[in-house]
């Protein structure tokens, strides 16, 4: 089944990032074949892996920014209840009356204060950012979504779907942060195929379509 691609610059840059984490894939699957027993090819799974959770933490951020400043810009627009209590300071507020700035680039440089360096890796934090656009239940449409493009096959909810991706992010916390050692090990690492790490980009893929496509 064909599924439409959002066309923003924001999402091409996440399919583009996407794609090199794949040829790091690829490589590695060319790379075996030689068999060059020397050198660990197997980090650039993880590599890989690494690189396909930071492009979706980075069009979560890009996505969020977009959307805000496009609500404060677009007359009547519905503003979720987070986006209307949004507090500016007193010095801000001066600066919009004085014409020195846009309520747009006000709300924009404090939505980028609060969230620009908060990594979103985890589900209740993407679902707390993401209230700043939408009233919907992310996690919960997001798998509905996900469902019917698998004509019910799948049952995802929230909360399943939420942990499957909390799984990927915990396998990048440990290749990131820990060399990907096993537990109690200063010299073994965890294995790693080419077909999970496949698969881990593939979900990526598919929560950010699911996302996109819930918010519309």
């Amino acid at each position: 089944m064909s599924i439409k691609q959002p066309q923003t610059d924001q999402y091409k840059a996440f399919t583009a990032n996407l794609a090199y984490a794949r040829n790091m894939v690829n490589a590695a699957r060319n790379l075996h074949a030689l068999r060059l027993g020397a050198v660990d090819i197997d980090d650039l799974y993880r590599a890989a892996w690494v690189q396909a959770v930071s492009a979706l933490d980075h069009w979560l951020h890009e996505e969020l920014f977009r959307r805000v400043r496009e609500i404060v810009e677009t007359p009547g627009a519905e503003k979720p209840q987070q986006l209307q209590n949004l507090a500016l300071p007193l010095s801000v507020v001066e600066e919009i009356r004085l014409n020195e700035t846009t309520t747009a680039d006000a709300v924009d440089r404090r939505v980028r204060a609060a969230w620009e360096y908060a990594p979103l890796h985890n589900a209740e934090k993407i679902q707390d950012a993401y209230r700043l656009v939408t009233n919907k239940k992310l996690w919960g449409e997001a798998a509905t979504q996900i469902n019917a493009w698998h004509h019910g096959r799948t049952k995802w909810n929230d909360k399943t779907l939420a942990k499957h991706y909390q799984a990927i992010i915990n396998r990048r916390n440990k290749i990131a942060h820990s060399s990907d050692l096993e537990d109690g090990e200063l010299g073994k690492r965890r294995p790693i195929t080419e077909a999970e790490t496949s698969d881990a980009i593939d979900w990526i893929e598919r929560v950010a379509l699911a996302f996109a496509t819930v918010l519309g």
